[in-house]
């Protein structure tokens, strides 16, 4: 069973651009990880600051090792710094998936 995690976290539309690179080193170092099938962040539309997070997982010990990679810390780390917050992601188990 794969596994989604989505939603959002907010970065003060003034530090955005400073933010992208790390947010570049993340998306990078997670899409090279054994069991990742999709890592992307897309800032909204109509939000200026709202970035929306969707990732796709093989299974639980794929995102198990991801949370204990030296990348993830270094991101969570920076988060402080440009003011990253109200982190809002959430876990999805997927049993089945079919083209619409």
């Amino acid at each position: 069973m794969s596994l989604i995690i989505a939603g959002t976290v907010r970065v003060p539309p003034e530090t955005l651009d400073a933010f992208r690179p790390h947010m570049q080193a993340m998306l990078d170092a997670s899409r090279g990880e054994d069991g990742c099938l999709a890592y992307s962040y897309a800032e909204d539309v109509i939000e200026p600051g709202l970035i929306r997070v969707f990732e796709l997982w093989r299974d639980q010990a794929a995102i198990d090792a991801h949370f204990a990679t030296a990348h993830m810390a270094a991101w969570r780390a920076a988060w402080p710094s440009f003011g990253v917050s109200d982190r809002r992601l959430f876990a999805y188990e997927v049993a089945a998936q079919r083209p619409l």
